[in-house]
């Protein structure tokens, strides 16, 4: 299923994980480098709750006019998938496209008993453009596994290569692979709700992976 173009820039959302993103995440680079860039406040960042965490996102989109991007990190995209679940369960023109970077596990295969609480994910195709990006040698969720989970929510999948969780520790600066993801669902370029989770994006060949608003 497809959406209509929207030719409104859209504002950009940016949803953290345990613990907020620092100065050197690239969430935080995007912030001030891209027009309209924001970050959710979920609070308790250290303690994450996810009806809290769900409740606080809801608030931040419900408050906005136009479309929305949301680029979503580590805990963060499983904030996004409950908001979808709880909160947004039919199709949402509002959410021009999510891009979803680094989900961890959440179960019992979790180190950090903190994420238990989101536990079990939501199964179930996301009402909106979705982009997943995987690392091979993240610490927190096996590649393949992530195959899986994007194949569940109908995401497009996007194989960052070795980049260990995609955060600050990845030095990636202001990530061009993430920008040249984002420009894709901004373009309205990533299909939607094919429940298949198996279109690749590589990370080769993108150019200088700049920010193109549709015009």
């Amino acid at each position: 299923m497809g959406r209509p173009g929207n030719a409104q820039t859209p504002h950009i959302l940016t949803v953290p994980g345990l613990m907020n993103s620092g100065p050197g995440h690239w969430q935080s680079q995007w912030e001030t480098l891209f027009p309209a860039c924001h970050r959710v406040d979920l609070g308790s960042w250290d303690r994450p709750h996810r009806n809290s965490w769900v409740n606080r996102l809801d608030q931040t989109i419900n408050a906005l006019d136009g479309p929305i991007l949301l680029a979503a990190h580590s805990l963060g995209c499983h904030a996004v998938a409950w908001w979808a679940a709880l909160a947004c369960p039919n199709w949402s023109d509002k959410i021009q496209g999510a891009l979803l970077v680094a989900p961890p596990e959440v179960d019992a295969r979790a180190a950090d008993s903190r994420l238990h609480g989101f536990a079990p994910l939501p199964q179930r195709l996301l009402p909106f453009p979705s982009i997943f990006v995987a690392s091979h040698n993240d610490p927190y969720m096996p590649f393949e596994r992530s195959r899986e989970l994007a194949q569940a929510w109908g995401s497009q999948f996007a194989d960052a290569g070795e980049t260990g969780h995609i955060n600050a520790q990845s030095g990636l600066g202001d990530w061009t692979f993430g920008r040249f993801l984002l420009t894709r669902l901004a373009k309205g370029q990533a299909s939607a709700r094919h429940g298949k989770g198996d279109a690749y994006v590589s990370d080769r060949g993108i150019g200088d992976g700049s920010l193109h608003y549709p015009s």
